[in-house]
């Protein structure tokens, strides 16, 4: 009964209030349609400097191809290759192209036809992808001149399972989803026990009959009843606004957001019951947060990262909701395959839990 009357008295505490309300879901559905079309590897509206030195037929239609790419927004044609270095210099264009003399001429002797390429190392992610584009068109081009596509020519055919037009849309949005619970949900409960000591109403737990364990989890019920609807909320907007298959189970995906919420209110609520101010509370979120970004595989593969990061890596729960949420969406995941990552995500509320009930017994005493 105790118990009930406080979970009741923390969910009207965050329902009564409109700003919090709002907070819940107007900026997680901003951050999702804005993140939907920012947050992209795709380069586009891409200008490219050209010099083409050769007069031949070969080389105007390498250039024709150039600047009929879908990714190409101007082709700047410039007569000099110092023009290119100076329009490079100013951020006019992202790429040059130098296009020989005697292009033409070694396509017709069949001798290897070289292209120079200066890219902007400034901007080394997008110079990179542009480059990678450029040289498909030139293999693709090499390849019908030398008549590499003739029967009998060995030839690689790429087929991207899953995702076969790689429509990174199809990876961010999942993934955003459970970032935005993330945040949402440690921010929740990193307030829950700040705000209270911060608005005096804390020392009537210190009067109460109320245990550290009910207060644990009447801290938690909120914050974990927010997480699961919040991500309801996601992969419902993912589906049915931004057209993304889900090939998966949704039964085991509901499994994986409720042992995510539990691993995040554990952690939440550690912080919490650390932090002696709001301000405090929140900017622990983000000195927590912004790490378990970075460690989770979302921007960066974690088999990237040095042995030792990836042992730290384990223990974010980010990162096994990703490998789930993602999966979910792109396959159908067997059981077995989201059991292996959604019980870390129980070991680690378990853990950060109860860290927190020890640290609230003995702010209570």
């Amino acid at each position: 009964m105790r118990l009930g009357a406080q979970i009741v008295k923390e969910l009207l505490v965050n329902l009564r209030d409109g700003q919090v309300r709002l907070a819940f879901v107007g900026p997680p559905l901003l951050q999702v349609c804005l993140l939907a079309y920012a947050a992209t590897l795709e380069v586009r509206n891409v200008d490219i400097a050209v010099v083409n030195d050769d007069t031949g037929r070969a080389s105007h239609e390498l250039v024709q191809r150039i600047g009929s790419a879908r990714f190409v927004h101007e082709l700047v044609v410039v007569h000099r290759a110092e023009t290119i270095a100076q329009l490079v210099d100013r951020r006019k264009v992202l790429v040059g192209v130098h296009i020989a003399a005697d292009f033409s001429r070694d396509v017709a002797a069949g001798r290897p036809a070289s292209v120079q390429v200066l890219v902007d190392g400034r901007r080394g992610n997008s110079g990179q992808i542009a480059l990678s584009y450029l040289q498909n068109i030139a293999n693709d081009y090499g390849a019908e001149l030398t008549g590499s596509r003739a029967a009998g020519v060995p030839r690689t055919e790429v087929r991207n399972w899953f995702n076969e037009n790689l429509i990174y849309l199809w990876f961010v949005l999942p993934a955003m989803t459970g970032i935005l619970v993330m945040f949402t949900t440690l921010v929740v409960t990193a307030l829950s026990i700040a705000k209270e000591r911060e608005q005096g109403t804390f020392d009537q737990l210190l009067v109460s009959p109320s245990s550290p364990l009910e207060i644990v989890i009447a801290k938690c019920v909120p914050a974990f009843i927010i997480a699961i609807a919040q991500a309801a909320l996601m992969v419902s907007v993912a589906t049915l606004i931004f057209d993304i298959p889900f090939a998966g189970s949704l039964p085991l995906l509901l499994l994986a957001v409720v042992l995510f919420g539990f691993s995040l209110v554990g952690i939440g609520l550690m912080l919490s019951a650390i932090c002696e101010t709001q301000q405090q509370a929140i900017l622990s979120v983000f000195a927590v947060g912004y790490p378990l970004i970075m460690i989770s595989g979302f921007a960066t593969p974690v088999e990237n990262m040095p042995d030792w990061l990836q042992t730290i890596a384990e223990g974010s729960p980010l990162k096994h909701f990703l490998v789930i949420v993602q999966g979910s969406f792109s396959k159908a995941m067997p059981p077995i395959e989201v059991w292996s990552n959604a019980w870390p995500m129980l070991v680690i509320g378990l853990i950060s839990l109860a860290m927190a009930m020890v640290i609230v017994k003995r702010k209570l005493q």
